[in-house]
């Protein structure tokens, strides 16, 4: 059952991924394993693939480092629930097929370790017997991430979901 990983307010990019662990410094194969490095160094080993990041008001500001919601995306962050997110980052999550939900009362609810299920097509999440409704992904999102995401999606087709091919 995917585990909730809880952050507060302001987490930036570098935050995610420090920037002295870009792919470029330490490998394309590595680089993930640093993700939350100096906040929480347990992160990257003990992150399982479906886990959900929940994070308060501007997730993401900072850079536009895609590598770090790569980084994410390669330790199989399957969603993020933040009460408000920068719009790079936003944009950064999307195209790389990591679905970001906005919801104060979600975030509010959800604590560090809790262990929920999510239905990413309806915006469904539960913890234990309380449900909670967030807004579903579009229609065009949900298809790119049967390819892993809108990048993947592109190369595959030629196209973005929705366009006439």
């Amino acid at each position: 059952m995917p585990r909730v990983w809880k952050f507060e307010d302001n987490i930036s990019t570098d935050d995610i991924l420090p920037g002295k662990y870009a792919p470029f410094m330490v490998g394309e194969d590595r680089f993930h394993t640093f993700a939350f490095a100096h906040l929480r160094p347990e992160f990257a080993k003990a992150v399982r693939p479906g886990d959900i990041l929940v994070m308060g008001k501007n997730a993401g500001l900072g850079s536009s480092r895609e590598y770090a919601p790569e980084a994410l995306k390669k330790l199989g962050v399957q969603a993020i629930i933040a009460k408000s997110y920068a719009r790079i980052f936003f944009r950064n999550l999307v195209n790389l097929g990591i679905v970001p939900f906005q919801s104060e009362e979600v975030v509010d609810a959800l604590e560090d370790g809790d262990e929920v299920s999510l239905d990413l097509a309806t915006g469904t999440l539960w913890k234990g017997e309380r449900a909670y409704q967030l807004v579903p992904p579009p229609a065009f999102l949900l298809e790119a991430l049967k390819e892993g995401s809108l990048l993947e999606y592109y190369k595959k087709h030629g196209r973005f979901p929705g366009e006439e091919g």
